[in-house]
């Protein structure tokens, strides 16, 4: 491979100093206490060079994504870091000793503590049942009060910076009263807390967020992954760093507690594995349509329905990089509200170790993105 066909691109601290496209894209996945992951992503990709141009996130997504495009980038692995020590803080960690069942009861027990207290800086327990309170208001609406997670947002992120656009933020909630899947772009919109709230307000747990006269849930309640927002909105060559903190991929349940699980595995999963699918689908589609144009009279090109077709033929290359959490026989159906800071050490870690995987194999990246193929990798494993 010869990296001086691109002279001009930016280019990683990898082995084969990956030639970086126009833009670089993270794509953050919905998954509560998993999140940590994308942490650890995030470090890694800072690591090695790697300079992210547009973040799209959903629900933990947003909010680590919003802590990214708010902060300026020798601030944001520090920030995120601080942010996921803050709310891990309060839950007691049990040491990990022993075979896995007693890890499993641990981490439930993490799970459960969770239940009862809340996040701090995240979401509190509300003092009366929502069955008992008033109907139409927000005690009655949800189980949690999620006013914290406000202040711990102002903490963390600089809200002027994060509008600045650079880079890009999208963010992704869901009309309640509509069921319209909406998206905030700081392209189009200003971003404040309540964006990333609503992002990540999912019921019955945490209350709707109040933007403009709607009100909004958790945007995985429709789509787990804003990658299709992103792809619908590609304009350039783009590499795409999409971290999924659920697999699509799993063993045959062996317990009511693996069925539980195994079931949120294959929900919040399965729309990403279908968008790659579709993308790759679309690819082919536009070769064989890009073809029969090759192969029409030269004056066919001055045609208006010419013309209209080979614009919908163009093709804009993108590489969609797989990084995937997955999970260990301990965890289970609860690992999403698992907020211990034993744990949250132990996603961090895999998110590091996962880039550092993928980034050895950045040979066959460089290839792609040098010779302007659409592709989909998944290196880690």
């Amino acid at each position: 491979m010869a990296n001086s066909s691109a002279p001009r691109r930016r280019r990683a601290r990898t082995p084969e100093r990956l030639p970086l496209p126009d833009q670089v894209v993270l794509v953050l996945q919905g998954g509560g206490a998993l999140g940590a992951y994308q942490g650890g992503v995030v470090q890694g990709l800072a690591d090695k060079g790697i300079d992210v141009d547009w973040i799209a996130g959903i629900s933990i997504g947003a909010i680590n994504a919003a802590i990214v495009a708010g902060n300026p980038p020798a601030h944001r692995v520090g920030q995120l870091r601080a942010f996921w020590e803050e709310v891990t803080a309060a839950l007691p960690s049990l040491p990990f000793v022993g075979g896995g069942e007693w890890r499993e009861w641990v981490h439930l027990a993490s799970a459960g503590f969770v239940a009862m207290q809340g996040v701090p800086g995240f979401f509190t327990p509300r003092l009366l049942n929502p069955l008992m309170a008033p109907s139409g208001t927000a005690g009655a609406l949800s189980f949690y009060d999620s006013a914290p997670l406000a202040k711990t947002l102002d903490k963390y992120v600089d809200w002027d910076r994060l509008n600045s656009g650079a880079p890009r933020l999208s963010i992704g909630a869901v009309d309640v009263e509509s069921g319209n899947f909406r998206y905030f772009d700081t392209a189009t919109d200003r971003i404040d807390a309540r964006h990333v709230m609503a992002s990540g307000a999912l019921p019955p747990g945490l209350p709707p967020v109040e933007i403009d006269g709607a009100f909004y849930w958790d945007g995985g309640l429709v789509s787990n992954t804003p990658l299709s927002y992103v792809l619908d909105n590609q304009r350039e060559e783009m590499l795409v760093f999409q971290v999924d903190l659920f697999s699509a991929r799993g063993a045959m349940p062996a317990t009511i507690m693996d069925v539980y699980a195994r079931e949120k595995d294959i929900r919040y999963s399965s729309r990403t594995r279908a968008i790659t699918d579709q993308l790759l689908a679309l690819r082919k589609a536009r070769e064989a349509v890009q073809r029969l144009l090759d192969k029409l009279p030269p004056e066919f090109a001055e045609d208006p329905d010419y013309q209209r077709v080979a614009r919908l033929a163009a093709e804009r290359p993108v590489n969609i990089v797989h990084l995937i959490y997955r999970k260990h026989g301990w965890e289970g159906g609860a690992r999403d509200f698992e907020f211990s800071r034993d744990t949250m050490e132990h996603h961090w870690r895999e998110g590091l170790a996962a880039l550092a995987e993928t980034m050895r194999h950045d040979a066959l990246l460089a290839r792609n993105i040098v010779d302007g193929r659409t592709a989909a990798f998944d290196l880690a494993n």
